[in-house]
């Protein structure tokens, strides 16, 4: 017996609701990350994979950072918000904390830049971690501005402000790396070669970050209004209380997400400079597994304040079921429209890289296994049982830890990606579990399996027949052969779509 309604057509307009957000948010989201990506087919043809290697190491580092200074605010700024009485206060309460904290951190930077130079070996290039330090305080800055914005279905406002600044950083790379570069290396006594010196190098990546991060904050300037109201030192106690594990659950996602790339670097058994052209090579692969975690990106956008506005309807239990299985659906045409296209896929990326796409399919997987559980984390999330939650993603990043200490040696960069993998299906099931003993959702698990392993089983098939005519003729059958079986498995629900009968089975 089902524990709530059993008419999809009681749910039609939320989930309409949540596409239309998932549009509005995603759309200008994925369209400038997306432009933003094309930035390793440049990066991937000007620098060598050592210096490729840097760049994926300090972003690496980036998101440690990123997640310990925004403190899991913005997750308990939602919850806050929700039952407060005053939401101008939550906001000036959690922005104040976490200004003073961005503060404080780029005093740190400052103070002991030279022995952090020096522990990740860039004393001839420890301006980089100056800028890297203003970076993350900018980024900081702005994160809880971003999140009043999606509060406040301010989706436009949000979307252009993040497409102004990834404009501005792609057009300041292709300043200094095509205009400047070209310049320089054709002897010409211009003022665009004056600008450019071989010795920055990947240095100019971070420089257009940093003058991108800088834009956006005075974009988000009108934003700030309220952050002079009155803080409330209880509130903060209790929304600390509340945000902290969600610190646990971000650092244990970036030690899934990042830390490969970091200890690639130093397990590999060769010597320095192979070590970085393997770990150059494995962060070109995943920026082609990253087409999977744009749409997850934007799929966050729209659901975590959805979710929580949804949280005290009838159907909402019913309402969760459905978002996983159609995000499923999705996440599985993503995969097979890679997998199937790689061959042009794979064109994003300079031919010295590609000896590594055999990471990319473990990888789409494993971020799809991430959107699930991203979707399954309701269950901490509504029940305020975020330490608990924060367990499930320490538990996912000792496995991270652990198989790829014993793996990378022996297995290299395919180590990383499987640990990816076991750890984030590790955590779908755990979560599972844990949600269906703390808050109960009747998830449609049979029909979820079938559109995975199907997805699966089709792109192995089209790895088996793939010589046997047009590449592309091939991939496009078996896309729309994956495309009838949703069809089919969910004609009932499109009739409802459609207009057709409200009622299931009729």
């Amino acid at each position: 017996m089902r524990i709530f309604a059993t008419q999809p057509g009681l749910l039609l307009n939320p989930l309409k609701r949540l596409a239309s957000q998932t549009l509005i948010y995603g759309i200008p989201s994925i369209a400038g990350r997306f432009l933003n990506y094309l930035l390793t087919y440049l990066y991937t043809r000007v620098f060598t994979t050592g210096e490729f290697g840097i760049n994926s190491e300090f972003y690496a580092y980036s998101g440690f950072f990123t997640v310990l200074l925004t403190f899991g605010m913005e997750t308990g700024f939602f919850r806050f918000r929700q039952q407060a009485s005053d939401p101008e206060k939550v906001f000036s309460t959690a922005l104040r904390f976490l200004l003073t904290g961005a503060g404080v951190f780029l005093a740190l930077v400052y103070l002991f830049a030279h022995p952090i130079a020096a522990a990740l070996h860039y004393e001839d290039n420890m301006v980089y971690i100056y800028w890297f330090g203003w970076i993350l305080a900018l980024d900081t800055a702005g994160a809880l501005p971003f999140a009043r914005l999606r509060a406040e279905n301010k989706a436009l406002q949000f979307a252009g402000i993040k497409l102004a600044e990834i404009f501005i950083n792609i057009g300041f790379n292709i300043f200094f790396l095509v205009v400047c570069r070209h310049a320089y290396l054709h002897h010409s006594h211009s003022w665009f070669a004056s600008l450019y010196n071989p010795q920055i190098g990947v240095g100019y990546v971070f420089i257009s970050n940093l003058i991108a991060s800088a834009v956006k904050v005075i974009f988000l300037l009108p934003v700030f209004r309220g952050v002079l109201h009155k803080a409330d030192l209880q509130l903060l106690r209790d929304m600390l209380r509340y945000s902290l594990p969600m610190v646990i659950i971000g650092f244990a996602g970036i030690i899934n997400e990042m830390l490969d790339r970091v200890l690639l670097r130093h397990l590999l058994p060769y010597d320095p400079a192979t070590n970085l052209h393997h770990l150059g090579v494995y962060g070109a692969c995943y920026k082609l597994s990253i087409i999977m975690s744009l749409f997850i990106q934007a799929f966050r956008f729209a659901a975590e304040p959805f979710f929580f506005a949804q949280s005290t309807q009838e159907n909402a239990r019913r309402l969760y079921a459905d978002v996983l299985k159609y995000f499923t659906i999705f996440c599985m045409l993503v995969f097979l429209g890679t997998m199937l296209y790689l061959d042009y896929v794979q064109l994003f990326i300079g031919s010295r890289f590609r000896e590594g796409l055999r990471v990319v399919p473990v990888l789409l997987l494993a971020n799809m296994f991430l959107g699930i559980y991203v979707n399954l984390s309701v269950w901490y999330k509504l029940t305020d049982r975020t330490l608990t939650g924060a367990w499930v993603a320490v538990a996912g990043a000792v496995i991270t830890i652990v198989l790829n200490i014993l793996f990378i040696p022996s297995h290299g960069y395919m180590a990383s990606a499987w640990a990816t993998f076991a750890c984030y299906g590790f955590m779908v099931v755990v979560s599972y579990l844990l949600g269906q003993r703390y808050y109960p959702v009747n998830y449609e698990v049979t029909k979820i399996l079938l559109y995975i392993l199907s997805g699966i089983g089709i792109w192995l098939i089209f790895e088996k027949i793939r010589n046997a005519g047009p590449v592309g003729a091939i991939a496009t059958v078996l896309m729309l052969l994956y495309t009838l079986i949703v069809f089919m498995a969910e004609r009932k629900n499109f009739r409802i779509v459609s207009g057709g009968n409200t009622q299931p089975g009729k």
